[in-house]
């Protein structure tokens, strides 16, 4: 005998989760329910089977092919236009007219004996036979009344209760005989409890009805789907489970990493090459599909996720669908009832309210809180640079195919035959990520230099050598499972705004420029690129002196491209130096704040014992340096760069100082001492970058271990601190911890506070209002100034649903509450 699997059905009411996908693919227990279907069916001898199909039928024929990895024989009838459920099955009439077949839906789940029932049907000598069952709540389905044989004797179609005359309903399987075929006409709509059995009924047809034993759930809104995922881990059906039960209810699927400090209360499933992280629990009735990312602290409580979901730490997931290939976002929350569609992002801290629908390719914003459906609104990113270039997750925002499409619309704001620099960190992501832009980049008709893992100032430099600009991937600081894709203009610098909005809009037109066969770019590999770079640095930076002040000093590399560079700079510097943590640690492309806090008392305790002049710390790229002074104490890096400002100020005695607004007003005091002045720039490292070339800039920094030599390179640059530093103290003859102590106590307090995309213009109209008659400064963000000196900064940030607030005051406690005090205004607002 031969069966028909009805997969044709749209699943309107399993929208969002069948927009782009077809009802019968919907996966329960990570498998297609209609794959449970099909092993039902194989279970009781039916291989050969026809599948009728008519909305996103190609999707179903792709997934299931020609059945033989179920070792059946499948093939398909497909409708140009809906049918019905007799129309779709007399489509396929051709294949069904020799013998009696069986009808199933493709989209219930059941483990009903069909052999019983095909048995029943042969004896009953029945035209049709319709497969029964008992439900508590038959409002949804057809209702059977039967005789003492099992003849049918009334059919009603989904009644009020005021109709209800039975719990017997119809479930949509079939065994019929080809003669039925005589009673539905072709190529119109026509249903079998509609249309066709009441004639059969009128004609006196035999048909019978077998009330079914077992499990049938008709998966058809989504309570329904979520519970159907809930019986089968409760063992309520009979399919096959893909894995192996760990522990009691516990499946886990073959592939699939969970850490030993996970916590799992089953009964749960985990597909395979999923991971879970440590620190992640699961609760009962949570499905994750196939190559699953849980991180720590996430929570997940009757939660069924399809497949590459990426789930961010301390999310919390309560009886909703998650779409596959959606990114759930840190600290974000998914009430029960929720379903989010197919390749979404939802943002940081946002909050999605139950039974809220997300229609596919939405992303919900940082912060949001989501109370209606999101269906027709985009909610797009409006840009794709943050603060590091662009910046996410590796292999959940940031993808080799992303950084294909960037790295062709960088190419493409460029001239055929440019030469591009490119480099990365240390890091397997980098390097793979920095492939796929070099073949983005060649395809483009652009020519590359390739410098393979440089520190980040190297990179710079070099692309300041010739090149039209410059790529560097690299891992994002502190966040060891993201990537910040980094473009740089022909001075090695970052991208102005005006060049990031173009970049940006070629990226969004996907209008990129392809090469032709003869003009495919270049790739070369650029040689002795340390020597280059340590010989124009020590040209450029005065370094008198440091020979004859004998100078010891402890360098710590961090494990990271620093170290590359710093043997061929030392050697030449005639310092006594001890270095530690030379070698590259590619398992560590960056550090936690706390890893880099004891590395720094590490570094002070050696320091000390060492009884060296100071110890400096580079970050893993370079591009940033923190200071212990001769004792062993840490300078913070805040007084860092006023320890760096009085030295060089008081050696220059005229001249600019860049520093960003938010530094402390001390800095002016420090710069005025000695004769120079500070120019006060915007927080982004472009605006210090645009002062540091001016001709009259002696110092830049910003406060966060960043320094400009502009002497050198008016960008970030650790080693060119370094060796600024050295001459500096070699020249001064005074200790670091001397410089510091004569430099007043600054008392600057930061907070950043959650504010939705929606409100952040209403939040600085705000403030703007709340400072009344006080001094504004808005060169970036608004700065007010109280009477007596005190200063509060308020900013929004341009990548993130947050606004950052600073506040300055004679002591800490008039600082904060100068804090608390805007704060509250920037809350109000955001409410």
């Amino acid at each position: 005998m031969k069966a028909v699997v009805m997969a044709g059905g749209e699943g309107t009411r399993l929208r969002p989760m069948t927009s782009s996908m077809p009802k019968p693919l919907l996966p329960v227990v990570n498998r297609p329910i209609m794959e449970h279907v099909l092993r039902l069916l194989k279970r009781h001898g039916l291989n050969e089977t026809v599948v009728t199909v008519q909305f996103l039928a190609s999707l179903v024929r792709n997934y299931f092919g020609d059945g033989e990895e179920l070792g059946m024989e499948l093939t398909y009838a497909n409708e140009e236009k809906p049918l019905g459920t007799a129309g779709s099955v007399k489509n396929a009439e051709e294949a069904l007219k020799d013998d009696a077949f069986l009808v199933i839906s493709g989209d219930a789940l059941t483990d009903f004996d069909l052999t019983d029932l095909i048995r029943f049907h042969k004896e009953k000598g029945a035209l049709v036979t319709v497969c029964l069952t008992r439900v508590p709540n038959p409002l949804e389905f057809g209702i059977t009344i039967v005789d003492e044989q099992g003849k049918v004797e009334r059919f009603l179609e989904k009644p009020t209760w005021g109709q209800v005359f039975s719990d017997t309903v119809n479930t949509g399987i079939y065994v019929m005989e080809p003669e039925v075929f005589d009673y539905v006409a072709a190529d119109v709509s026509v249903d079998w409890s509609g249309d066709v059995f009441p004639q059969l009924m009128k004609e006196g047809k035999p048909i019978y009805g077998y009330v079914a034993e077992g499990y049938w759930e008709d998966v058809g809104t989504h309570e329904s789907y979520v519970k159907a995922q809930a019986d089968v881990l409760e063992g309520k059906v009979q399919v096959d489970i893909d894995g192996f039960e760990i522990s009691p209810g516990v499946w886990v699927a073959e592939g699939a990493e969970v850490h030993h400090d996970a916590v799992l209360r089953g009964p749960l499933y985990i597909g395979d090459y999923a991971k879970v992280e440590a620190g992640a629990e699961i609760r009962e009735h949570t499905v994750i599909g196939s190559n699953v990312v849980v991180k720590s602290g996430a929570f997940l409580h009757k939660a069924v996720v399809h497949d590459n979901v990426y789930i961010g730490q301390h999310s919390n997931l309560r009886g909703c669908v998650i779409g596959k290939n959606t990114d759930v976002m840190r600290a974000a929350r998914i009430e029960d009832g929720a379903v989010i569609g197919d390749e979404c992002m939802i943002g940081e801290e946002s909050i999605v309210q139950g039974n809220v629908r997300v229609y596919p390719f939405k992303t919900i914003e940082a912060g949001a809180f989501v109370n209606t459906s999101v269906i027709w609104e985009s909610r797009g990113q409006a840009h794709l640079f943050g603060a590091r270039g662009v910046s996410g997750i590796l292999n959940v925002e940031i993808t080799p195919e992303l950084a294909v499409r960037l790295a062709g619309a960088y190419a493409t704001t460029l001239k055929k035959g440019a030469t591009v620099t490119t480099a990365r960190d240390h890091s397997r992501g980098a390097r793979a990520l920095k492939r796929a832009v070099i073949s983005a980049l060649q395809a483009s008709a652009i020519d590359v230099r390739d410098l393979e893992n440089v520190p980040l100032p190297v990179a710079r430099q070099q692309t300041a050598r010739g090149s039209a600009g410059g790529i560097m991937v690299r891992t994002s600081p502190g966040v060891p499972d993201s990537v910040d894709i980094m473009f740089f203009d022909e001075r090695g610098a970052d991208l102005s705004q005006a060049r990031q909005r173009k970049l940006d809009r070629v990226y969004a037109r996907q209008e990129y420029r392809r090469a032709f066969p003869g003009e495919i770019g270049d790739l070369s590999f650029p040689a002795s690129v340390f020597d280059s770079y340590t010989g124009s640095l020590l040209r450029n930076v005065d370094t008198t002196g440091i020979a004859e002040a004998g100078l010891k000093v402890v360098v710590d590399a961090s494990n990271g491209s620093a170290g590359l560079v710093l043997p061929s700079l030392l050697g030449r510097l005639q310092v006594d130096s001890l270095t530690i943590n030379p070698g590259l640690d590619e398992s560590r492309p960056t550090e936690s704040a706390e890893r880099r806090r004891a590395g720094l008392v590490r570094l002070g305790e050696i320091v000390a014992s060492a009884r060296a002049a100071f110890g400096v710390r580079f970050d893993p790229v370079g591009e940033r340096l923190s200071l212990v002074d001769e004792r062993g104490r840490i300078i913070e890096d805040d007084r860092a760069l006023l320890v760096l400002l009085d030295l060089v100020a008081a050696e220059r005695r005229s001249g600019r100082v860049a520093l960003p607004v938010t530094t402390t007003r001390i800095a002016e005091q420090v710069a005025a001492y000695h004769g120079t002045q500070v120019e006060w720039t915007t927080t982004s490292p472009d605006d210090l970058t645009r002062v540091g070339r001016q001709e009259s800039t002696i110092f830049g920094g910003d406060g966060r271990g960043g320094f400009i030599v502009p002497e050198f390179s008016s960008v970030f640059d650790g080693a060119a601190a370094f060796v600024r530093l050295i001459g500096l103290v070699a020249r001064t003859q005074l200790t670091l911890s001397q410089i510091d102590a004569r430099i007043p106590r600054a008392h600057v307090i930061k907070r950043d506070i959650a504010t939705p995309w929606a409100v952040k213009g209403l939040v600085m109209r705000r403030v703007v209002e709340a400072a009344g008659s006080r001094s504004v400064d808005t060169t970036d963000g608004v700065r007010v100034v109280e009477a007596d000196g005190r200063w509060v900064m308020v900013l929004p940030d341009p990548a993130e649903a947050v606004t950052h607030l600073w506040a300055e005051g004679p002591d800490d406690t008039s600082a904060q509450a100068l804090l608390d005090e805007w704060a509250q205004v920037v809350e109000s607002a955001g409410r």
